[in-house]
């Protein structure tokens, strides 16, 4: 970030600045709820049945790319805005040390309120890593909102009972906090990005933030700064992430996988979760998949393993990450992750 929000701007008064922000969320609100018919609208202008494989992959492209960048911009600019609030080492000092673990908890609860896909809480764990907020903690959130969030529990509950939705809380709540608290005791800051990795440190903040003189405004200009910075770096990955998930959406071998997970064989859990990995959907969107795969006869442990893996652990998301963590980092988070998904599996057929 530069740092020339230390000299005053008279061109615009305060009130103009702050008219402008309200002014921006009211529209991001109101774009944002016309994703999907403008998605369907896209899609009905092409030469496509809407119904074909082409025709869904296409719709979850055209609804996922505009989400994903707008959930960005606006999550970003407020964690620039907030940030501009409290220096990096005030924020590690509440969050990190004895603390840390209540963190991993906070972060993965806030993972059940926000009904977000692996991709989608890309965005939000960036904010926190620029504000500071210890690694660990905001892997527990990057866990925990696409695997258990409100959606995924409440339909879950309505295909397989309320027994099986806690169940699958608690352990999925569990996996978020563990891996989280194992990532952040390996101390794994230096395998960020370096460019990630500065911001987290705090070596690209002005010294002024750290007193009073800042305006409003100034705090305004930071928080773009902050979307531009971040834009410049994952805005291609982040198509190019979505484009292969939306391919993958598209052509789900339902009938090949049942046949998979139905086996009754201890390879069928591990075999879920390779499977599930390179696809890419949100918890709304596998439940119909996972509805199919048990009317087929798949195991319940397997086919909610393979869920995880799916909303957990896509490849478009890692994809996206490899722009803001380096591949070490990613191979730890994947290897963590995976071996909690393998337990509940594995767990889940010998319980129900």
């Amino acid at each position: 970030m530069t740092s020339d929000v230390s000299t005053p701007h008279p061109d615009r008064p305060e009130w103009q600045w702050h008219l402008g922000v309200v002014g921006f969320v009211v529209a991001w609100w109101l774009v944002y709820q016309q994703l999907v018919p403008f998605a369907e609208w896209l899609v009905a202008l092409l030469p496509v049945e809407r119904a074909s494989h082409t025709g869904e992959a296409l719709a979850f492209f055209f609804y996922d790319v505009p989400k994903v960048m707008m959930l960005l911009t606006l999550i970003v600019f407020a964690m620039g805005v907030v940030r501009s609030f409290f220096s990096p080492e005030k924020t590690r000092a509440v969050l990190s040390g004895r603390r840390e673990g209540i963190g991993n908890v906070l972060a993965s609860g806030l993972g059940v309120l926000t009904p977000f896909c692996s991709c989608s809480a890309v965005p939000l764990f960036i904010g926190f890593v620029s504000a500071g907020v210890p690694l660990g903690v905001t892997f527990s959130f990057l866990i925990a909102a696409p695997m258990v969030n409100e959606v995924a529990l409440v339909l879950l509950f309505g295909l397989v009972g309320w027994k099986v939705a806690l169940t699958y809380l608690g352990f999925g709540l569990a996996i978020a906090v563990v891996a989280g608290l194992i990532i952040g005791k390996l101390r794994l800051e230096g395998w960020l990005q370096d460019w990630v990795r500065d911001i987290h440190s705090g070596a690209n903040v002005p010294e002024m933030l750290e007193g009073e003189q800042l305006t409003m405004s100034d705090r305004y200009r930071l928080g773009i700064e902050a979307v531009r910075e971040v834009f410049a770096k994952v805005w291609i990955w982040i198509i190019a992430g979505i484009g292969m998930g939306a391919l993958i959406h598209g052509y789900v071998p339902e009938d090949l996988m049942a046949r998979i997970m139905g086996a009754d064989a201890w390879w069928s859990v591990p075999a879920a979760v390779v499977m599930g990995i390179p696809m890419y959907t949100n918890a709304a969107g596998v439940i119909p998949i996972i509805e199919a795969l048990l009317g087929k006869g798949a195991a319940i442990g397997t086919v909610l393993a393979f869920m995880m893996s799916v909303i957990a652990l896509s490849l478009p998301e890692m994809i996206i990450l490899h722009q803001v963590l380096k591949l070490r980092l990613i191979a730890v988070f994947i290897g963590t992750v995976a071996s909690g998904i393998l337990a509940v599996g594995f767990l889940f057929n010998l319980i129900f």
